[in-house]
C-alpha cells in the first residue's frame, strides 16, 4: 500500500477539502525551504531575491489560469482581493451591485460594509433551487438588473451550495450592458478548467490553497488592463510613488505591501508540477465521478433532493446535501467528535447543507463512513428531522 503524500491526520475522515484545501508533503517541504532561505538572510531575500522569485512563480500560474503574468498579483485570500476591488469602486448612492443569494458569507459582509459607507445597494438576486438548467440561472439572475445596476458580482462556484454558475454567459451580457464584472473564483483553479481571457471578466480572484493544493494563504487577483490604473492599493507602502518604479505601476502598488512571508506564493511552480505529476485532469474526473455516484444516495437517505442535475455542468468535486436540521452546529460537532468526520454543515437562505468534497486522497470508504454515521444519527437522535 502506497504512502499518501498528504499530511492529513489518518484518524479523521476528511471530507472538507473545499474549506482550506490540503497541502501534500512535497509542496509543504518547498514552502518550508523558502521560509528557511528567508530566515537565513531576510534582507537580501526580500530586497533582491523576492522580485525574481515572484516572476518565476507567476509565469506558470499565468499559463495555468489563462492570462498574462503582469495582469495579476498574489494575495493571501479572495476576501482581501475583493476588498481591494471594492475600495476602488466609486459608486454613488443608489447605484447597485447585482449578485446572487448564493454568494460566500464573507463577500456578503464585504458588500454590506461598502454599501453602508457609500449608499450603494447590494442586490442578492434569488436563484431558485433545485436548478433545472443553465438558462434558468441566467434568466433569474438578470431579473435583478435595473437602470441603477453598475456592478455584477458573481461566484464561479458557490461555497454553500457547491454549484457551478454560468459565469461566461453572464460576463458576456454584462459587458454588453457596460457593467463592471467581478468574479469570485475561490473554488475554481485546479477544480474545473479556467481561462480568464476567455471568460473576460474585469476582475477575477481565485485561490491556490484550495484545489491547487498550495500552502495556506496563496491566492491571486486578476485585473483587466483598463482597470489597473484605477485600482488603489489596499495597503499603501513603498510601491506607491516608488523611488525605484518597475515596469508596471499596477504591480508596484500591489505586489509589495510591507514585511510579509511570501513563501506560499513562491511554491507555485512546485504546486503546478505536483498537479501535473498527479495527472490532475484525469484525477479530477475520477473524484467528480465519486461525487456524482453518491449524491442521490445521500439525498435519498435524508429525504431531500439534489440541488441540480448531477452533471459536470453544475457540479465538480463537491456536492451539498440538503439536510433538515435546526441544530447545525451540534450536528457538525457530533459528526466530528463521535464519528471523526470533518465536514461542514452550512446555512444559506433559511436552508442547511451538508457539503462533502472529494480529492485524490479520498475513497469510496470515506463516503461509506459518512453514510453510516448519518444512518446512525437518524436512528438514534433527533438531530436530523425526517
Amino acid at each position: 500500500m502506497s504512502v499518501s503524500p498528504f499530511l492529513l491526520d489518518p484518524s479523521i475522515t476528511f471530507l472538507n477539502h473545499a474549506s482550506f484545501g490540503a497541502c501534500p508533503k512535497p509542496i509543504f517541504e518547498e514552502f518550508q525551504r523558502f521560509q528557511r532561505e528567508l530566515e537565513a538572510e531576510p534582507v537580501h531575500f526580500i530586497q533582491k531575491k523576492l522580485p525574481v522569485y515572484l516572476k518565476a512563480a507567476k509565469k506558470p500560474l499565468a499559463e495555468f489560469i489563462g492570462c498574462h503574468q503582469d495582469d495579476f498579483f498574489f494575495v493571501p485570500n479572495p476576501t482581501i482581493a475583493i476588498n481591494t476591488v471594492m475600495r476602488s469602486l466609486q459608486l454613488q448612492p443608489g447605484d447597485e451591485i447585482l449578485a446572487t443569494n448564493h454568494e460566500y458569507g464573507a463577500m456578503d459582509r464585504t458588500w454590506n460594509f461598502y454599501c453602508r459607507k457609500t449608499g450603494a445597494k447590494y442586490i442578492r438576486q434569488p436563484i431558485s433551487l433545485p436548478i433545472v438548467s443553465k438558462e434558468q440561472i441566467i434568466e433569474e439572475f438578470w431579473k435583478g438588473y435595473s437602470s441603477n445596476t453598475k456592478v455584477v458580482f458573481l461566484n464561479h462556484i458557490s461555497s454553500s451550495t457547491a454549484l457551478i454558475f454560468p459565469v461566461k454567459e453572464i460576463c458576456d451580457k454584462a459587458q454588453e450592458l457596460g457593467l463592471i464584472t467581478i468574479v469570485d473564483g475561490a473554488h475554481v483553479p485546479g477544480h474545473i478548467d479556467l481561462n480568464i481571457t476567455d471568460l473576460n471578466p474585469d476582475f477575477y480572484t481565485g485561490t491556490l490553497h484550495k484545489w491547487m493544493l498550495a500552502p495556506k494563504g496563496s491566492s491571486f487577483l486578476y485585473v483587466k488592463k483598463e482597470f489597473q490604473d484605477d485600482l488603489d492599493p489596499l495597503v499603501v507602502s513603498w510601491g506607491y510613488e516608488s523611488v525605484a518604479p518597475g515596469e508596471s505601476r499596477f504591480l508596484d502598488y500591489h505586489e509589495y505591501q510591507g514585511t510579509n512571508d511570501f513563501s506560499a506564493y513562491l511554491c507555485t511552480p512546485t504546486v503546478i508540477e505536483f498537479l501535473e505529476q498527479q495527472h490532475w485532469k484525469a484525477t479530477s474526473k475520477v473524484c467528480k465521478q465519486l461525487v456524482f455516484d453518491h449524491y442521490q444516495r445521500f439525498c435519498d437517505l435524508l429525504q431531500t433532493q439534489p440541488l441540480a442535475p448531477i452533471t459536470e455542468e453544475f457540479l465538480g468535486q463537491m456536492a451539498s446535501i440538503p439536510v433538515k436540521t435546526s441544530r447545525l452546529a451540534e450536528l457538525k460537532d457530533v459528526l466530528y467528535d463521535r464519528y471523526k468526520i470533518q465536514i461542514p454543515v452550512m446555512p444559506l437562505n433559511g436552508e442547511v447543507y451538508l457539503r462533502y468534497s472529494i480529492n485524490v486522497y479520498n475513497s469510496q470508504k470515506d463516503l461509506e463512513v459518512l453514510y453510516e454515521a448519518l444512518e446512525d444519527i437518524l436512528n438514534t437522535s433527533d438531530l436530523i428531522e425526517r
